[in-house]
Protein backbone atom coordinates (compact mmCIF):
# COMPACT_ATOMS: atom_id res chain seq x y z
CA UNK A 1 0.00 0.00 0.00
CA UNK A 2 1.40 3.10 -1.23
CA UNK A 3 0.83 6.27 1.38
CA UNK A 4 2.97 9.16 -1.11
CA UNK A 5 -0.47 10.80 -1.57
CA UNK A 6 -1.19 11.13 1.75
CA UNK A 7 1.98 13.10 2.72
CA UNK A 8 0.28 16.49 1.67
CA UNK A 9 -2.34 15.95 4.01
CA UNK A 10 -0.70 14.11 7.04
CA UNK A 11 1.96 17.53 6.36
CA UNK A 12 -0.91 19.70 6.44
CA UNK A 13 -2.40 18.60 9.63
CA UNK A 14 0.86 18.24 11.38
CA UNK A 15 1.88 21.87 10.21
CA UNK A 16 -2.30 22.78 11.53
CA UNK A 17 -1.93 21.45 14.77
CA UNK A 18 1.56 23.02 15.50
CA UNK A 19 0.01 26.55 14.54
CA UNK A 20 -2.62 26.18 16.91
CA UNK A 21 -0.49 24.50 19.96
CA UNK A 22 3.00 26.63 19.71
CA UNK A 23 1.55 29.87 20.11
CA UNK A 24 -0.23 28.31 23.77
CA UNK A 25 2.73 26.71 25.03
CA UNK A 26 5.02 29.52 24.07
CA UNK A 27 2.37 31.49 25.84
CA UNK A 28 2.37 29.41 29.20
CA UNK A 29 6.16 28.81 29.48
CA UNK A 30 7.48 32.02 28.55
CA UNK A 31 4.17 34.53 29.81
CA UNK A 32 4.30 35.37 33.52
CA UNK A 33 2.48 33.65 36.08
CA UNK A 34 1.41 36.14 39.06
CA UNK A 35 -2.32 34.70 39.68
CA UNK A 36 -3.77 36.46 42.65
CA UNK A 37 -7.75 36.16 43.69
CA UNK A 38 -9.48 38.51 41.41
CA UNK A 39 -7.74 36.33 38.74
CA UNK A 40 -8.36 32.85 39.75
CA UNK A 41 -12.70 34.41 40.38
CA UNK A 42 -14.47 32.63 38.27
CA UNK A 43 -16.18 36.03 37.50
CA UNK A 44 -14.47 37.97 34.50
CA UNK A 45 -15.74 40.96 35.18
CA UNK A 46 -14.05 41.22 38.64
CA UNK A 47 -16.38 41.56 41.01
CA UNK A 48 -19.05 38.43 42.37
CA UNK A 49 -22.25 38.54 40.96
CA UNK A 50 -25.54 39.87 41.89
CA UNK A 51 -27.64 36.46 41.99
CA UNK A 52 -27.51 33.09 41.14
CA UNK A 53 -26.46 31.90 37.91
CA UNK A 54 -30.28 30.85 37.15
CA UNK A 55 -31.88 34.09 37.18
CA UNK A 56 -33.76 35.35 34.18
CA UNK A 57 -32.35 37.08 31.30
CA UNK A 58 -33.75 39.99 28.85
CA UNK A 59 -34.89 37.69 25.97
CA UNK A 60 -33.88 40.76 23.61
CA UNK A 61 -30.48 40.05 24.27
CA UNK A 62 -30.90 36.64 22.47
CA UNK A 63 -33.34 37.95 19.46
CA UNK A 64 -30.37 40.33 18.71
CA UNK A 65 -27.96 37.91 18.63
CA UNK A 66 -29.47 35.53 16.59
CA UNK A 67 -30.80 38.50 14.11
CA UNK A 68 -27.26 39.30 14.01
CA UNK A 69 -25.76 36.02 12.68
CA UNK A 70 -29.12 35.16 10.69
CA UNK A 71 -27.81 38.46 8.81
CA UNK A 72 -24.07 38.29 8.66
CA UNK A 73 -24.22 34.22 7.44
CA UNK A 74 -26.52 36.18 4.80
CA UNK A 75 -24.55 38.75 3.90
CA UNK A 76 -21.84 36.42 3.15
CA UNK A 77 -23.60 34.92 0.67
CA UNK A 78 -23.12 37.77 -1.44
CA UNK A 79 -19.27 37.68 -1.47
CA UNK A 80 -18.99 34.63 -3.56
CA UNK A 81 -22.06 35.59 -5.41
CA UNK A 82 -19.97 38.88 -6.55
CA UNK A 83 -16.77 36.74 -7.38
CA UNK A 84 -18.64 34.52 -9.91
CA UNK A 85 -21.40 37.29 -11.39
CA UNK A 86 -19.97 37.00 -14.65
CA UNK A 87 -20.08 33.03 -15.11
CA UNK A 88 -23.66 33.14 -13.63
CA UNK A 89 -24.89 35.72 -15.48
CA UNK A 90 -28.42 37.25 -15.35
CA UNK A 91 -30.30 34.05 -13.82
CA UNK A 92 -27.93 34.70 -11.18
CA UNK A 93 -28.24 38.41 -10.64
CA UNK A 94 -32.03 38.16 -10.32
CA UNK A 95 -32.07 35.44 -8.32
CA UNK A 96 -29.57 37.30 -5.52
CA UNK A 97 -32.03 40.39 -6.08
CA UNK A 98 -34.59 38.03 -4.88
CA UNK A 99 -32.90 36.87 -2.13
CA UNK A 100 -31.95 39.99 -1.13
CA UNK A 101 -35.50 41.41 -1.61
CA UNK A 102 -36.75 38.73 0.73
CA UNK A 103 -33.72 39.67 3.28
CA UNK A 104 -35.10 43.43 3.36
CA UNK A 105 -38.21 41.95 3.84
CA UNK A 106 -37.34 40.39 7.18
CA UNK A 107 -35.58 43.11 8.14
CA UNK A 108 -38.35 45.61 7.89
CA UNK A 109 -40.46 42.87 9.51
CA UNK A 110 -38.39 42.74 12.68
CA UNK A 111 -37.81 46.77 12.69
CA UNK A 112 -42.03 46.97 12.53
CA UNK A 113 -42.15 44.80 15.39
CA UNK A 114 -39.62 46.51 17.86
CA UNK A 115 -36.89 43.64 17.73
CA UNK A 116 -34.04 45.97 17.38
CA UNK A 117 -35.14 48.48 20.61
CA UNK A 118 -33.69 48.29 23.02
CA UNK A 119 -35.88 49.88 25.56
Amino acid sequence: MDLQPYVPVILFILVGAAVGVAPQLLGFLLGPNRPDPAKNSPYECGFEAFEDARMKFDVRYYLVAILFILFDLEIAFLFPWAVALREIGAPGFWAMMLFLAILVVGFAYEWKKGALDWE
